[in-house]
């Protein structure tokens, strides 16, 4: 484990304040949170499980934001526990004067109580937690956590039972060593879906706060496979030699680290990347940027390292400044002459990736998710910061700033270009009386919330689905092939194709800077592919456009994907549908086994008979289209509400999802063929 290390060198140079029992501010209780864990966490499903974990590290992480840690360790130990370590100064143990029991018994049993709220410096004057109820909102919903403190040469430890403590806080040992340790095991009681940490998503969480608070070095381990764990947290491994897999992260770069790990697989338009880290008055501003060759732009925003994907003030203050000193510059350098019109903000952000993250005390979001940050002060400070040193910038490397600004004019080219090819299909749309395409089978009903829009591969499928379909709510559109790739396609060359256009009309939210989600013609959009390879490549065509031009159609949950069964089994007159490989051998069951003395009869193309003595003849026939079904069928097994499974399309981690349709549906190649040949293993393919 990451051992608690000496508060010496600049850790102590930062210390601005004691930080003891009188530094913790308490202002009203804990009851709530079991009652409505929700009101806490946002969700009892696995956001708000993984939200317990981010809880606890965020107050390490703002020990390492004030310049009093540098090292922090998170570990998936065996039996769902938790074990979270720093080596900042410790949570303080003395008698608070108030609640009249330790510091450390009510920072972990009191709602609102921590070091987060005091105005003097032994406070913490940045951090990511706004209310300060991160640990004692975990340990309310944990069955079992114990916290270890070194601190001031002594180790103490307490332990609680779902946020009662389960006795005073007791000194264990001598130490010379200054920090927390945090040990937390979730409640099913209140996780009913189980305790399953996601692995994947809390290194990606992780590996991105290690870039925003740089020289702080975090590591993640998951031991959950060993045997035991003492008191002290250390893991005895199952064998000598065995190491759990663990990742570590340490960037001295900071954000302009970050932007090269999402570049990694993209053009670049410029060399440099731009980076600035200042402050105007009590606000400390950093933002990093670079263009790469896309159109999508790609915009992070963090207040107090709490990521803001609705952004806010801070990003408007950036996007003020971006407009204003690349026209500047452009009209200074030639490159807009006087006749030209001005680079409006979608052209400027045109391809653009940029973190912007600002870090203040007393910072206010709006609403209770923290998405949007709603501190006035933010906006002219990253103004002001921001734009200062991008016009240093673009001054001091000529090169990037004329491929900065030539990037920039050829998307204000391109905005005109697409505007005249979208007018034209809107003009066309309204000489028409707006149409619907002809392919469109449309439903009854004008009740969005009812309806549904199948997306249904080929004109075969398209014709059974039809037939099947309940008219009144469902609808059909058919497409011919794979549709365009529209990755890198400019919104011009998008409209041009006749099977996006029926696609766009279908819907009824326009596109671009008109689209429109309440006037969205169906809330629930189904994609109905084959289950072969084609199939999966006209869904991931399907996902790429939705999620690059209609991403609020994902984000409202409206996006569906379909799972027609793999298998039809007849077993004497009974007929039986398996979705998974797994629900066919459940349902065969001994069927599965045919008896070699058996005379075997002879199956239709795509159908495999099982015989066994005594029970009737079984066959399996496997769907590879959705052709291959006749209308009832289709209906039974895909359509019907009532019997039909259907998958939601979600975006958990919208940058990860970016990054990885950079990959698959991008230009480069060899970044494709390694992501394919390190994930082969995992794929399901039926070629």
């Amino acid at each position: 484990m990451a051992k608690a290390a000496d508060n010496t060198g600049k850790k102590s140079a930062a210390k601005s304040g004691e930080y003891d029992a009188s530094s913790i501010t308490v202002l009203e209780g804990l009851d709530p949170v079991r009652k409505r864990p929700g009101m806490y966490i946002g969700t009892t499903g696995p956001d708000g499980l993984h939200h317990l974990i981010w809880e606890i590290f965020d107050n390490s992480r703002d020990e390492a934001m004030g310049g009093f840690a540098d090292n922090i360790e998170v570990a998936l130990l065996p039996g769902g526990y938790v074990r979270v370590v720093d080596n900042g100064r410790g949570i303080p143990v003395g008698i608070h004067p108030k609640t009249k029991v330790s510091a450390l018994e009510t920072i972990m049993t009191t709602l609102h109580a921590g070091g987060k709220f005091g105005g003097d410096e032994s406070g913490y004057k940045v951090s990511g937690g706004l209310h300060g109820v991160g640990a004692s909102v975990v340990n309310a919903l944990s069955e079992h956590t114990k916290v270890i403190v070194h601190k001031d040469g002594a180790v103490h430890m307490q332990e609680y039972k779902i946020g009662k403590a389960l006795g005073k806080v007791k000194q264990i040992g001598k130490t010379s060593h200054n920090g927390t340790i945090v040990f937390f095991k979730p409640d099913v009681t209140i996780f009913k879906d189980g305790i399953n940490w996601n692995w994947d998503k809390i290194v990606s969480h992780l590996r991105q706060q290690a870039y925003l608070v740089k020289g702080t070095r975090i590591t993640v381990i998951d031991a959950r496979e060993e045997t035991a764990v003492d008191a002290e947290g250390t893991v005895y491994l199952r064998a000598e030699g065995l190491d759990s897999p663990s990742m570590s992260f340490f960037f001295e770069g900071g954000l302009r680290s970050l932007i090269g790990f999402y570049n990694k697989h993209q053009t670049v338009a410029h060399k440099n990347i731009f980076y600035v880290d200042s402050s105007e008055g009590d606000v400390a501003v950093e933002v990093a940027l670079q263009y790469v060759d896309d159109i999508s732009p790609r915009l992070l925003a963090f207040a107090n390292n709490i990521y803001n994907p609705e952004h806010g003030t801070h990003v408007t203050g950036f996007k003020t400044a971006l407009t204003r000193t690349i026209n500047t510059y452009a009209r200074t350098a030639g490159i807009l002459k006087e006749s030209d019109e001005n680079f409006t903000g979608d052209d400027v952000l045109e391809g653009i990736t940029a973190v912007i993250s600002v870090k203040m005390p007393e910072i206010q979001f709006e609403g209770q998710t923290k998405g949007k940050l709603g501190s006035v002060e933010a906006q002219g400070a990253t103004a002001t910061i921001f734009g200062s040193a991008f016009a240093s910038f673009l001054e001091e490397n000529p090169d990037d700033a004329r491929a900065i600004a030539n990037k920039v004019l050829l998307a204000l080219k391109a905005r005109k270009a697409a505007k005249a090819a979208k007018d034209s299909v809107l003009r066309k749309g309204a000489l028409e009386g707006m149409t619907l395409p002809g392919k469109l089978a449309d439903c009854q009903t004008k009740n969005a919330e009812e309806s549904e829009l199948f997306i249904v591969e080929g004109d075969s499928a398209g014709g059974t689905a039809k037939t099947g379909r309940d008219r009144r709510t469902q609808a059909i559109l058919p497409l011919r092939g794979k549709i365009l790739n529209i990755e890198r396609a400019r919104l011009d060359k998008m409209l041009a194709s006749e099977q996006i256009k029926n696609l766009v009309v279908a819907l009824g939210t326009a596109i671009g800077d008109i689209f429109d989600i309440s006037k969205l013609r169906y809330h629930k959009v189904i994609i109905a592919t084959d289950a072969d390879v084609d199939g999966a490549h006209i869904r991931t065509l399907l996902l790429t456009l939705f999620y690059r031009h209609f991403r609020q159609v994902i984000d409202g949950g409206f996006i569906y994907i379909a799972q027609p069964p793999l298998y039809k089994i007849k077993r004497g007159k009974e007929v039986l549908y398996a979705y998974t490989e797994e629900e066919k051998v459940r349902l065969l069951g001994n069927d599965a086994i045919a008896d070699s003395d058996e005379e075997e009869e002879t199956p239709e193309e795509g159908e495999e008979v099982v015989a066994k003595k005594g029970a009737p003849k079984t066959s399996i026939q496997r769907y590879k289209g959705l052709g291959e079904m006749n209308a009832s069928e289709l209906w039974e097994t895909t359509m019907d509400p009532g019997k039909r499974v259907l998958k939601r399309v979600t975006v958990e981690d919208a940058q990860d999802a970016d990054r990885i349709f950079d990959i698959l549906m991008g230009t480069d190649v060899a970044s494709r063929k390694a992501f394919i040949q390190s994930n082969a293993k995992m794929a399901t393919l039926d070629v």
